[in-house]
């Protein structure tokens, strides 16, 4: 069979080539020494913009199918039945990510892609990308001067439309990529926060559970699909109690198993500490051997299910032991002093708030509650956001474009020690359950909770994963939307009111 040729993808904002470092030098050295059956000859450097504000995601994905397409010797290559190997960093996960979906998993074709070895990628997108572009041009933790695009910028933006699709096509669709056809994926990353490229005015530079840029939930592509329904009590809907809703768990998907490895001692960027500027021609410092190479020819020498497998047995076993070793992190400071850093597992949840039409919700509350199911004290089983355990929460963040997608970052560890974990939700508009006044809304919506002991939220939450959480709320119509009426006399019908809750 013919040898696998390497093609690699940049992240956001880049200008030169030399973004990639010595790392693909440093692959073609050592690639025959560990007899990883790659083509030395020929590794492609992807040159994309995304620095310009019309240039959108997917735009990168279909200019990177045209560019496979322009290259003569690839081509000759995979029609003899070559493979390629592609390497992404940050954002060019995304990108192969959504090549790979765009034109091959959705038509059905044979990927030409053999190995998607993505370092440090934004999956599911950045804390950061929310900062705006005035001050992501300003961090060196990501960009060098440049002007980021908003294009691009927009989908890394943490729950937008276009890489929910994505992500929950990954989880939910039954996987095409197996058998004969087999696309073998890794995510690479590291949680460590160089010094040097910290942002002090932008806490997002230190998150826990990053790399200063990624979240390794946000990496990670092990993600859970749950999909919550609201229900009605219909006997007491009609008597107008307003209260009696529930949400129930209608679908659960688990992603298909994807090898992660949190390496360690790895940031996102940085000459000394970058998961792919810090790869030198030689092995030196603190870096020795140094964690990418290692684990990039790991990737490149499985060639069949079970290396796949025990590549993923291997590399939960390194990433549990680099999350306890760099659990505590401590940081020389002025006059003597060391500082302190905890370094706990953290889990992501983005929530998505729609009605059954598919429109999403601009005004309500999202509130997490806790119970204990078997307390002797009736008060203690009713679920309470007071009863959360102190610490839990890390980050929230809102996306500016789909109003109805929060995204909840969680200290794993705290967090799967409530007894229970649910969700109460208050739309707005929506009639007050205790107030006897009529309803003065044509269109509202009705509150919801899931508290049930059948499913908690704690069932779902997995630790350096992501929950997509969808909730689907139902779109109450009342009869005064519309009448018809015999009475042929003009007659002003503003101040009619709604009348009865369609059925």
């Amino acid at each position: 069979m013919a040898k696998k040729l390497v093609v690699f993808l940049h992240g956001w904002s880049v200008r030169s080539t030399d973004t990639y470092g010595r790392l693909p030098e440093r692959l073609q050295a050592e690639a025959a020494a560990r007899g990883v059956d790659i083509d030395v000859q020929h590794v492609y450097l992807g040159k994309y913009v995304s620095f310009r504000d019309e240039v959108r995601l997917e735009d990168i994905s279909l200019a990177f199918e045209a560019a496979l397409e322009r290259e003569a010797p690839l081509q000759k290559a995979l029609k003899a039945g070559g493979k390629i190997a592609v390497v992404t960093h940050s954002t060019g996960g995304p990108v192969a990510r959504d090549w790979w979906h765009r034109f091959y998993v959705s038509r059905k074709r044979e990927c030409p892609m053999s190995h998607l070895i993505m370092l440090a990628p934004a999956n599911f997108g950045s804390a950061l990308a929310q900062l705006g572009k005035g001050t992501l041009s300003r961090l060196k933790t990501w960009f060098q001067g440049v002007e980021p695009g908003q294009g691009v910028l927009d989908w890394l933006e943490l729950g937008s439309s276009e890489s929910w699709r994505l992500n929950e096509s990954w989880i939910t669709q039954k996987p095409s990529w197996y058998g004969d056809t087999r696309v073998f994926p890794f995510v690479l990353t590291g949680q460590s926060i160089d010094r040097a490229l910290y942002d002090h005015l932008n806490s997002y530079t230190d998150e826990v559970g990053t790399d200063g840029v990624v979240r390794v939930a946000a990496a990670n592509l092990n993600a859970t699909y749950v999909q919550l329904v609201q229900e009605f009590d219909e006997a007491e809907f009609a008597k107008g109690n307003w209260g009696a809703t529930r949400l129930v768990v209608k679908q659960r998907k688990q992603a298909p198993r994807t090898a992660l490895a949190v390496l360690p001692g790895l940031s996102h960027s940085g000459d000394e500490m970058g998961i792919l500027r810090s790869v030198k021609l030689r092995d030196s410092g603190k870096l020795r051997p140094h964690p990418t190479v290692e684990a990039l020819l790991e990737c490149l020498g499985v060639g069949d299910e079970a290396a796949y497998d025990a590549l993923c047995d291997r590399f939960d076993a390194l990433t549990a032991k680099t999350q306890a070793d760099e659990r505590v992190e401590k940081v020389d400071g002025l006059f003597g002093f060391t500082r302190e850093f905890k370094r706990p597992v953290a889990t992501q949840m983005i929530v998505r708030v729609h009605d059954e039409n598919g429109y999403q919700l601009d005004d309500f509350d999202f509130v997490l509650t806790s119970w204990i199911p078997d307390s002797p004290r009736a008060e203690l089983r009713e679920p309470n956001p007071n009863l959360l355990p102190a610490g839990f929460f890390i980050d929230r963040q809102r996306n500016r474009r789909a109003r109805g997608t929060l995204t909840y970052y969680l200290n794993h560890e705290i967090m799967s020690s409530a007894p229970a974990l649910g969700v109460r939700i208050a739309p707005r508009p929506a009639p007050d359950p205790a107030a006897k006044k009529p309803v003065d809304h044509f269109v509202h919506y009705v509150n919801a909770e899931l508290a049930a002991r059948t499913h908690t939220l704690l069932d779902f939450l997995r630790p350096n994963s992501t929950l997509l959480l969808d909730v689907v709320l139902q779109r109450v119509v009342r009869a005064g939307v519309l009448r018809l009426t015999t009475e042929v006399k003009p007659k002003d019908f503003t101040r009619d009111d709604p009348g009865e809750a369609l059925a």
